[in-house]
């Protein structure tokens, strides 16, 4: 791909300077390791074997990420690698920009992690940083994931590391409009060099297609899965929790969990149960996770008649799956979402799931079959679905129990995780690093 023969956008090389001919040098280095790759390919094919001294009966993956630290990109990538076992994989995980390392020791990480970061303050560019760590660790794949960790790929091809994939989680508040045009080209030349780009939705497939003018069959789709055993229905948790939380045991609980960020967007939910306060219905909201909202909505609490004494925030917590058989009810109130893990958590754990039918969320839930759909930033409309919950037991057991089975069918995690093996042996072999069946 030529960066000059984008008509229409003259501002590129005014305003990219030097940054534009190094991009323009790193595409031209992929596309000379492409063509050593497919001459390589093309020796095994024509002797029908692998090579001895380049095959491998273990792979070693190196998951890069923006940051190590609490959030579901982190937890899904955790999953991968204990679900992958180590019997053909061994992981490593890479953080651009730093290590949570509390966060590392509470989920019990034991390998080590490599962190690009630079002590030193102001701009900081880990490309050359993250080449030297895959020239240490020797990874045969690299596998990034979101904006954040873009610079592994071009790395991994100045590494030399024989497959480099590329994924896309979700959304960002800022880009819900399109990409700027900057970040466009980079994840344009990004998704170039690596051997295979995935999203964990069609809608986000869409949208990366649109955003780089790339057709959509470059793009796969690995849905996310979730822990069916370990996110089920425990009835008999409920009431401990609820005791421990300081919630009465009679109120009809509506739930939320995830990050509290504007994305989330979790006023409209408070909004909503006031709503039904004034109505009498005697509910209780528990919003499990942490962030920067979270002074704006206890003071949005505080300030409500309504609304004090019936609102719990419990924090960032390890123990979700407990938290979630406390609640009678999900709700997710986001104004985009890339593939939420929560709703495919809250759904196994059998709760009917009311979600903003934006992002991934449709590919999930079916209106009216395990929950509702209700327009974004609509408090009144997110209301009435919670009323018909609240008044009618046997239609709320009824979603609850066709939310499981969905999970069941589609989203497990067995299933995710060999997505994720099938992908990462297919590429493997295709350059001649695998040996295994």
């Amino acid at each position: 791909m030529d960066l000059a023969s984008y008509g229409g956008f003259p501002e590129i090389g005014e305003r990219w300077g030097p940054s534009r001919a190094l991009l323009m040098g790193l595409e031209t280095n992929a596309a000379m390791q492409t063509q050593v790759h497919l001459e390589q390919e093309s020796d095994v094919q024509n002797t029908g074997t692998s090579s001895p001294t380049s095959s491998v009966e273990r792979l070693r993956v190196l998951h890069v990420i923006s940051r190590l630290g609490m959030g579901g990109t982190e937890h899904g990538v955790l999953k991968v690698m204990r679900g992958l076992g180590e019997q053909e994989f061994e992981h490593r995980i890479c953080a651009v920009r730093g290590i949570d390392q509390s966060f590392a020791d509470r989920m019990q990480i034991e390998t080590p992690a490599f962190s690009a970061a630079s002590s030193k303050s102001g701009f900081q560019f880990p490309l050359f940083r993250l080449a030297r760590i895959m020239r240490d660790y020797r990874p045969h794949i690299v596998h990034t994931r979101n904006f954040g960790a873009i610079e592994a790929i071009p790395a991994a091809r100045i590494a030399g590391v024989p497959v480099a994939i590329h994924s896309e989680h979700g959304y960002e508040l800022e880009i819900l409009r399109g990409l700027p045009l900057r970040r466009r080209v980079l994840c344009r030349v990004a998704y170039a060099m690596a051997d295979a780009v995935f999203a964990v939705t069609g809608d986000l497939r869409k949208y990366h297609s649109r955003q780089t003018w790339l057709p959509e069959r470059k793009f796969r789709v690995i849905h996310n899965g979730v822990d069916t055993n370990q996110f089920s229905p425990r009835p008999d948790l409920a009431g401990a929790i609820r005791s421990k939380l300081g919630i009465s045991q009679s109120r009809f609980v509506i739930g939320s969990v995830g990050r509290l960020v504007p994305i989330k967007d979790h006023g409209t939910l408070l909004q909503a149960a006031e709503l039904l306060v004034q109505r009498g219905k005697d509910v209780h909201v528990l919003i499990v996770g942490a962030g920067p909202e979270l002074p704006r909505l206890q003071e949005r609490v505080a300030t409500s008649t309504h609304l004090d004494g019936r609102v719990t925030f419990a924090g960032a917590s390890d123990r979700v799956s407990e938290m979630l058989n406390a609640m009678d009810l999900f709700v997710l109130t986001s104004i985009c979402e890339g593939m939420s893990n929560t709703i495919l958590e809250a759904m196994a754990s059998g709760l009917p799931a009311v979600v903003t039918p934006t992002g991934g969320n449709p590919e999930l839930v079916e209106d009216e079959q395990q929950g509702w759909f209700f327009p974004a930033r609509d408090f009144q409309a997110l209301a009435k679905c919670l009323l018909r919950c609240v008044e009618d037991t046997r239609l709320r057991a009824k979603l609850g129990e066709a939310a499981r089975k969905r999970v069941l069918e589609h989203f497990s995690l067995q299933a995710m995780i060999a997505s994720y093996r099938e992908l990462y042996i297919e590429l493997a072999a295709r350059r001649g690093v695998w040996k295994g069946n």
